[in-house]
């Protein structure tokens, strides 16, 4: 399924973190959960900082921050909870029927935001992003898959013991008549196995590799 990494400029949109973010230019805010709840955000934040103390304090001060509550601040981490008003910058996940894949990072007023979704939804995404005015740029979209998706179990089971026995080896460590042997099929069933799976996982691959 494609993933998409973005760029969004939160000091160009009505967002609290853009701007907060940039009174603490050389740390990262990493935002470990947003959750919609009716017309509010509710956010878990985690900054590794010494500032921890007036961190907190501006973010109270932030107008669209309705309410907070520290979970954990040291000397060297603060952990905060807070509700804020649904900003312009997170409206197209919404309206795309997005999710970010955690943690979001905020760094000096630029949101780094990660989506893996179908094609579709990444398109609409970029639409709302343009119809909300939304600075963005596009880092890298790259298409990820589980296992499973690309190959049968069967295929699977028979990739995974020619790697374990040696089979890629140079020299092999064992050969297609021992690997056929343990998966417990004929030799030239082995061969065909092997041979339509690293036909899958060729094609995948030379799809994934830019010219």
């Amino acid at each position: 399924m494609p993933q998409l990494h973005l760029k969004l400029d939160g000091t160009a949109v009505e967002s609290c973190l853009g701007p907060l973010s940039t009174e603490f230019p050389d740390v990262e805010f990493r935002l470990l959960a947003t959750q919609p709840r009716n017309d509010e955000l509710l956010t878990i934040l985690e900054v590794t900082t010494s500032e921890g103390e007036a961190l907190v304090r501006q973010l109270a001060d932030v107008p669209d921050v309705h309410s907070y509550e520290v979970i954990h601040i040291d000397e060297q981490r603060v952990i905060i909870q807070f509700k804020s008003a649904i900003s312009s910058s997170y409206n197209p996940l919404i309206a795309s029927e997005n999710i970010e894949q955690p943690p979001t990072i905020v760094h000096d007023g630029w949101f780094f935001v990660k989506v893996t979704a179908s094609q579709e939804r990444l398109s609409k995404l970029i639409e709302e992003l343009a119809a909300g005015d939304v600075p963005y740029q596009v880092i890298s979209l790259t298409h990820s898959y589980n296992s499973s998706d690309l190959l049968t179990e069967r295929q699977w089971e028979a990739i995974t013991e020619a790697v374990e026995r040696g089979f890629y080896e140079t020299p092999r460590g064992c050969t297609l008549d021992e690997l056929a042997e343990s998966l417990n099929i004929y030799k030239s069933s082995a061969n065909r196995l092997l041979h339509r799976a690293e036909s899958r996982i060729i094609r995948e691959f030379v799809a994934e590799v830019p010219p």
